[in-house]
């Protein structure tokens, strides 16, 4: 089985200032330089010859290349904790625009469609079940609310593997299309 995902990877000036926000949260995993991506689909644990159905499929995407930038910081709650610190990127619109054709092209190779809003950003910390709240939060929250960044390009989609481990989960990039 294969866990895969398909995601955009931002330039290494963007990743350097996601990265010095990642700290002051005592508890948090906080993401490295190799897992910074912004989600565009997660597909799960699949059987390779569906793996290079998915694969052909996003070969064919054809897409104009997304200009973002990051605006501000969010997090996501699950039953009243925090589980997880992201930054936003916007404009949504054209990644949403890219997120509904990797779905439909998803669909048409018989995967399930995808059922949860679309909302992109990327992944800075995970947060243990233990933690769930508190002041570091807040305070991480409040003083990153104001980050920002130049407009910047997401030029390739990519077909992401993960593994996961005791030490959190390890992603390779399996293949890479070139948008626009």
């Amino acid at each position: 089985m294969h866990r895969l995902f398909i995601a955009l990877r931002p330039p290494p000036v963007i990743r350097e200032t996601l990265t010095a926000t990642m700290g002051g949260v005592p508890g948090a995993r906080w993401q490295d330089d190799d897992q910074l991506h912004l989600t565009l689909r997660f597909i799960g644990a699949i059987e390779r010859p569906v793996a290079e159905d998915v694969a052909a499929v996003l070969a064919s995407i054809v897409a104009p290349v997304p200009t973002v930038r990051i605006a501000g910081v969010g997090r996501f709650d699950q039953r009243g904790r925090t589980d997880t610190l992201w930054a936003a990127v916007t404009p949504g619109d054209a990644l949403a625009a890219l997120h509904r054709k990797v779905d439909q092209a998803l669909v048409r190779v018989g995967l399930d469609p995808e059922r949860r809003a679309y909302l992109p950003h990327i992944t800075l910390a995970r947060l243990p079940r233990s933690m769930g709240h508190g002041p570091a939060i807040e305070r991480w929250v409040a003083d990153h609310a104001s980050l920002n960044s130049e407009p910047f390009t997401l030029p390739h989609l990519i077909l992401y593997e993960s593994h996961l481990g005791r030490e959190g989960a390890r992603y390779d990039a399996i293949a890479r299309w070139p948008l626009g």
